[in-house]
């Protein structure tokens, strides 16, 4: 059975919606976002940098969330939530894919820090402003690329799964404008998936 090393407000909740989303059976590990459980010789054993998600299946163990979400699509379904290589969707998915981690979660990424991980003295408000202004750029094109779409590419697929991941996140740091309607309905049709809320409530 898969295993899923999962800390809450965390990317491993892209894998354990995925795995909802799949109905496929799952046993999970769920530590505490801290260092007591992430940095701990068990779990340094599983990431060095100590990090998650992890996925534990038989025995390939895998890390990083896009390479997982890849592996179970490749591994354990017969082509779920991905179009075929020569659909004309393919590179469109592709894209979109990859935009999460390229474009979107590196600013995510600084402004976490800067208002939630670091303690107040050490934040820095020049940085924290970057980055959001950062985030909303990024944001923009998702926007334009979403409108007259309920998804990504049309149907819901794994890009989604990322994107849509990090397009909530970014939304609930307030840095989905109120005029970015289409992401805002994104994020809402994103957000009121079953297997989503499983995922987000873990």
């Amino acid at each position: 059975m898969l295993k899923l090393h999962f800390a809450p407000n965390s990317r491993a909740g892209r894998i354990l919606w995925l795995l909802e989303e799949l109905g496929l059976p799952y046993e999970l590990n769920r530590m505490d976002f801290h260092p007591k459980d992430l940095k701990s010789d068990e779990h340094r054993a599983r990431h060095p940098l100590g990090r998650v998600p992890v996925l534990d299946d038989g025995d390939v163990s895998i890390y990083e969330s896009g390479a997982i979400v890849e592996y179970i699509i490749a591994r354990h379904t017969d082509g779920a939530l991905k179009p075929a290589v020569d659909s004309p969707l393919y590179p469109e998915f592709l894209q979109w894919f990859h935009y999460c981690e390229g474009m979107v979660m590196p600013p995510v990424n600084t402004i976490v820090v800067q208002t939630v991980l670091l303690p107040p003295e050490r934040r820095n408000e020049e940085a924290l402003g970057q980055a959001q202004r950062l985030l909303s750029r990024a944001l923009i094109p998702v926007n334009e690329a979403l409108e007259g779409k309920d998804y990504l590419i049309g149907d819901f697929s794994a890009a989604d799964i990322m994107l849509g991941h990090a397009c909530f996140m970014s939304n609930r740091l307030g840095c989905v404008a109120d005029d970015m309607t289409n992401l805002k309905g994104y994020v809402e049709r994103i957000a009121a998936r079953p297997a989503f809320q499983t995922a987000i409530n873990a």
